[in-house]
């Protein structure tokens, strides 16, 4: 198989500052501090960490004949990345402006390419190319989102599992993910994503979540009860047999399975910029789970872009790493390893949508993995810089 992950989404550049970024009208000049042209969008970021550890990567994205859209591909190019565009367009690269303090930030995009990818450009020959299908940004794709489902539906038919990073709906109709839910086998939200979706504003409150049959969501009953703690926003999707995998900032993440939960703690780094820390922590958690066991061994054939030293590097750590890091999950509120998803929408449980096996290690290690790789991240300006390796992550995670 030519691809361990296929992601799907934006791509585009990212124009960080720091410093006095909250802006006052007026016609005011503020000073800066630091200003960083880097690669983003969220599809982007993810696909950047998952060829840096050691999956061999393909993107699906569109970007556009100028200098924006050439900066861009240079730099996925540079981290092993497979660029795949559906067709050339005349249509300028997007662009963000993200407006970063220290506990927070804002984020200012031109669309441009970003709104361009179709459901057809997602076709079966190039599902088949690859073991798992990522899906990420959504709400800014709206075309691609409104036939989601049945890409999702058609890469499981083809073996493929499938995970989806939402990330935030500026328009607030989070209703519209949910037809996607019922084909997604893991679902990477943080909490304020995870709550939106869980009871969204164009969605009735007054009952909870029906499942229409096997592990399927209905898309016709409410999702959520309005004012849903994480716990309940997350059990809600869980019962529809989606796996919901937390980003839960400093606290590190959590993740939630039919009959399982499990908690890793974040870790102490020295935060530059959390830009796309959260598309790390999602390529932490694909890795370990398409790597070998303990997420240190090869993905598919061999992972592309890691050394021979690298790897016996890993190899050497992978039974004290998995161990370790089982045994500390356990401790920090874990309730099992999870389930191996050899089938189903990711939650393992019978009457699944006959989705391929991850191959990778438990659930547990993953989230650690999966903390420890958006953790590390924040250690430079944008979201790709200070992404980990994969002897930095078992280190971490040890």
């Amino acid at each position: 198989m030519r691809f361990d992950v296929l992601v799907v989404g934006d791509a585009n550049p990212d124009l960080v500052l720091r410093g006095d970024v909250r802006p006052r009208f007026g016609q005011e000049e503020q000073l800066l501090s630091a200003a960083d042209l880097v690669l983003g969008g969220s599809a982007a970021i993810t696909a950047a960490g998952c060829a840096r550890l050691g999956l061999r990567t393909a993107l699906l994205t569109v970007t556009g004949p100028d200098i924006f859209g050439a900066f861009v591909r240079e730099r996925l190019a540079e981290r092993g990345v497979e660029v795949l565009q559906p067709a050339p367009t005349e249509t300028p690269t997007g662009l963000s402006v993200i407006l970063s303090a220290p506990d927070d930030r804002s984020i200012l995009t031109l669309p441009g390419t970003i709104p361009a990818l179709r459901p057809a450009d997602v076709t079966d020959e190039l599902l088949a190319s690859a073991r798992h299908v990522h899906a990420a940004s959504v709400f800014l794709q709206p075309a691609l989102l409104a036939g989601l489902a049945g890409v999702f539906e058609r890469a499981h038919a083809l073996g493929l599992t499938t995970s989806l990073d939402t990330n935030w709906d500026p328009d607030g109709r989070w209703d519209r993910v949910v037809p996607v839910l019922a084909h997604t086998d893991v679902f990477l939200p943080n909490t304020a994503e995870l709550l939106a979706v869980a009871s969204g504003d164009r969605l009735s409150t007054t009952g909870p979540l029906t499942v229409a049959s096997g592990d399927r969501l209905s898309t016709t009953e409410p999702l959520a009860v309005g004012g849903d703690s994480v716990e309940q926003a997350a059990a809600r999707l869980v019962a529809g047999g989606t796996t919901v995998v937390l980003k839960d900032g400093a606290r590190g993440g959590r993740a939630w399975w039919p009959g399982g939960e499990c908690a890793a703690p974040g870790l102490a780094v020295d935060v530059v910029d959390t830009t796309g820390a959260g598309d790390s922590f999602n390529a932490g958690f694909l890795a370990a789970r398409l790597r070998g066991p303990a997420g240190v061994g090869p993905a598919g054939v061999g992972p592309a872009g890691v050394g021979a030293a690298e790897a016996a590097a890993a190899e050497a750590a992978a039974a004290e790493a998995a161990a370790a890091e089982v045994a500390a999950v356990g401790a920090a509120g874990g309730s099992g390893a999870g389930p191996s998803w050899s089938g189903g929408n990711g939650s393992g449980v019978a009457g699944g949508s006959g989705a391929g096996s991850w191959g990778g290690t438990d659930l547990a290690t993953a989230v650690a993995w999966a903390v420890a790789a958006g953790s590390l991240s924040t250690r430079a300006a944008g979201g790709t810089a200070a992404q980990a390796t994969v002897e930095e992550v078992i280190l971490s995670v040890r």
